[in-house]
């Protein structure tokens, strides 16, 4: 699955090791950036660069950002049409499952702050494995968000 991924200062390192993870489970994997560590760097610049690409092609990719809560992260990648962004910064995993079986989220926003690399990596693992359900009602619940 090609897969794009972005990260301020606050998430820049656990990107990293996401990227490698991704990679050797054999993904196609873009990195937006940032693509070196500045403290005083803005969020917008690189997950902006993730959501254009998902609002161009929300069946054919997904994407993963992050910061230091996700929170900012999430509503920017939100701004774009097709994007079905959420934020997950810890706590239980049926979260991000329901997610994708309920909602269709196409980019998974990640709390760097309130992550290990381990519960990080878990969370990515079962969202991208998960399917959307398909069912009616989330279609249509859907359908009515795009048409926005």
């Amino acid at each position: 699955m090609k897969i794009y991924i972005g990260s301020d200062h606050a998430g820049f390192e656990l990107k990293g090791k996401l990227m490698a993870f991704l990679l050797g489970e054999g993904h196609d994997v873009v990195d937006k950036g940032a693509f070196k560590y500045d403290e005083n760097d803005d969020y917008p610049d690189f997950i902006s660069a993730v959501a254009k690409e998902i609002s161009a092609n929300p069946e054919g990719a997904r994407g993963v950002i992050l910061g230091g809560s996700g929170e900012g992260e999430a509503i920017d990648a939100n701004r774009f049409p097709y994007v079905r962004a959420v934020e997950y910064y810890g706590g239980p995993l049926e979260i991000v499952k329901l997610s994708r079986e309920h909602n269709d989220a196409n980019i998974l926003s990640l709390g760097a702050r309130f992550l290990g690399e381990e519960e990080a990596k878990q969370a990515i693992k079962l969202w991208l494995i998960t399917p959307f359900s398909g069912d009616e009602r989330h279609m249509r619940r859907i359908k009515k968000i795009d048409e926005k």
